[in-house]
């Protein structure tokens, strides 16, 4: 093919380009040629269509938040229409030639089964284990009701698996699964991770008016859901705050989700609103100064089938600025940080209060875990090599011969201003880059 190709990507539980592994795929294929078209829920303000950094982003008003098995059969039912009537909107603007599909929920494979007809690739990008989501909520099934929907979920998942011509995946755990419960050939699977890209995602100076007068900012950046253990961050505050006395330490809960409201109304009965910070919906400007005024990040995800085998976003990003991390140690989650986090063993609350008081009263600790942090990042898990990885399979699918999604190379990592005026660090300098971890300065 020598025409530039076009690939339709199909994303139903976040908002283009709040999704960042979405946005990053958008920009590399872009980067690499392909022209490149999206259909998504709207976030607030999103107009219906919008053309942003030469992506066209289709958008549907979203459906009311959904309740209980009907609820949600309701939700995936419209998102899946009005996905299916802007795929037509947007073949009417230009033919696509692959439609990537990204999980949850994993009922695209039917829309993707219509555009085969006509010559339509497919690409499964891998996101989340449905099955794994629904034991973790609500448990093995007992019930007829529960076990069918259970069956429902992993038919879904097979359906997803056999109708596409490629499968991307987000770590190596769920690369085994599409080979085993997906039957998927080694050869069409691709483990395409959600790094960061550390020539974006880098550390500035910390703005002290974030700490609220603590000494140490601790942050949770994330969805909050059920699954998602920040029930467990305001259980790890109040112990912090009242039971150990260190009024010293504030915490910042970045994100949004089903819980949010009830765990805002948990942190006042409990007395800790002066103590903790709901941030709501964040963009890249609040995440970057936030997580480089922080002394460290929270993985408090507890143990369950999904969250053992899923790549936590946030444990890598909170390691792109240099930022330790305190996690309950999962199989992943290992994976992803290494030697550079501090791990305690799931569902021990009182340790993992004891590990990250002992993490932010030990500077050299935090110096020599954010440090190492960030170089990983760099060597091993940052988004360059991912793209190449991504932008390979659609090189293979269509025949186009690309210009990769790196046309002009790795910029300098030097010392200037990011795009909102922030001073960046300049993290090409060891001893720069040390000192940083532990101040959270640019001293």
């Amino acid at each position: 093919m020598t025409s530039s190709p076009h690939v339709l990507i199909i994303v139903q539980n976040l908002p283009v380009p709040l999704d960042r592994r979405v946005w990053l795929e958008c920009r590399a294929l872009t980067a690499a040629g392909y022209e490149v078209s999206v259909i998504c829920p709207k976030g607030p303000g999103d107009p219906a269509y919008q053309l942003l950094d030469g992506v066209h982003l289709y958008k549907y008003a979203p459906p009311p938040q959904a309740e209980g098995a009907l609820g949600y059969a309701w939700e995936f039912l419209y998102c899946w229409v009005h996905t299916a009537l802007l795929s037509v909107k947007v073949r009417a603007r230009r033919r696509f030639d692959v439609m990537q599909a990204c999980n949850p929920p994993d009922t695209y494979w039917a829309l993707a089964l219509l555009w085969r007809l006509g010559g339509v690739k497919f690409v499964f990008d891998h996101h989340d284990l449905n099955p794994e989501v629904f034991l973790s909520r609500f448990g093995e099934p007992k019930g007829p009701a529960g076990k069918l929907q259970y069956r429902i979920l992993k038919w879904l998942e097979r359906r997803t698996f056999r109708t596409a011509h490629r499968v991307t995946s987000t770590n190596t755990s769920y690369q085994k699964i599409a080979w085993t419960r997906g039957s998927v050939p080694p050869e069409h699977t691709t483990v395409v991770r959600s790094g960061p890209d550390t020539t974006v995602m880098r550390p500035v100076e910390g703005v002290d008016e974030l700490r609220r007068g603590g000494k140490h900012l601790v942050a949770y950046l994330g969805i909050m859901g059920p699954q998602d253990g920040v029930d467990g961050v305001l259980e790890v505050a109040r112990r912090v705050v009242f039971d150990r006395g260190r009024t010293d330490v504030r915490f910042a809960l970045l994100g949004f989700g089903d819980c949010l409201e009830d765990l805002k109304k948990q942190a006042t009965a409990w007395g800790l609103d002066p103590y903790v910070e709901f941030t709501g919906r964040v963009g890249p400007e609040q995440i970057t100064r936030y997580l480089s005024t922080s002394s460290a990040g929270l993985g408090p995800d507890p143990l369950s089938p999904l969250n053992d085998v899923s790549t936590m976003n946030k444990t890598m990003e909170y390691m792109a600025y240099a930022l330790p991390v305190v996690s309950y140690r999962l199989t992943e989650t290992v994976v992803s940080a290494g030697d550079c986090a501090v791990y305690v063993e799931p569902g021990d609350v009182e340790a993992f209060t004891t590990s990250l008081l002992d993490l932010l009263d030990d500077a050299e600790r935090r110096a020599r875990l954010g440090f190492e942090g960030r170089r990983r990042c760099e060597a091993e898990l940052d988004w360059r090599p991912q793209a190449e990885n991504y932008v390979a399979v659609f090189d293979g699918l269509t025949g186009f011969v690309s210009r990769g999604p790196f046309p002009d190379g790795r910029p300098e990592l030097t010392a200037g201003t990011d795009q909102w005026g922030n001073k960046m660090i300049d993290v090409s300098d060891d001893a720069v880059l040390r000192a940083f971890a532990v101040t959270r300065t640019g001293e």
